[in-house]
């Protein structure tokens, strides 16, 4: 899928994507963890976090709301960018970062995280498309592989708050 399309998808499901931060972070995570996403393909109990992270040029702190997946105590979230042919903005700036904060509904952590790899990789990504199967299309649409990002947590933080962001959100 080239970057042109994956970004008048993203342009449809804007307003559906910032609702859904406003709404997970007014909430605490009370809303906005389950999530129906049928109409994109997904699950009507498809699970979503969020990652807070830090700009690798700008310096500014972004809040994103993600898929994720669990398996094995870890929290495994995919850098799909909805089959785009780049990788999205959250990926590359994580990607400079030692740890990583996340929410999962109403709990917050400070983790680490890596990259699955081989027979490992495999197993995780066939999890992550048994139970979000719209990555699988990602997938096919572009040549890069699509990476997995893999979080465990390590400390307990305050839940993200709108205000932790000083960037507007990004893919």
């Amino acid at each position: 899928m080239s970057d042109d399309t994956s970004a008048a998808i993203r342009d449809t499901r804007k307003d559906w994507v910032v609702e859904h931060r406003e709404m997970y972070l007014e909430s605490g995570g009370a809303k906005g963890h389950i999530m129906d996403i049928t109409p994109v393909g997904g699950r009507n109990f498809a699970t979503h976090c969020m990652i807070k992270y830090t700009g690798r040029k700008s310096g500014k702190v972004f809040i994103t709301p993600l898929c994720y997946a669990d398996i094995g105590g870890e929290v495994v979230i995919v850098a799909s960018k909805g089959g785009a042919d780049t990788h999205p903005a959250w990926y590359l700036n994580i990607r400079d970062m030692e740890e990583v904060e996340f929410q999962v509904a109403t709990q917050a952590f400070r983790g680490t995280w890596r990259e699955p790899e081989g027979g490992e990789r495999e197993k995780v990504w066939n999890f992550v498309i048994d139970c979000h199967p719209f990555y699988a299309n990602y997938q096919a649409s572009t040549d890069r592989q699509i990476p997995l990002v893999m979080m465990k947590a390590v400390e307990e933080i305050p839940v993200f708050k709108a205000e932790d962001a000083t960037g507007t959100r990004q893919f």
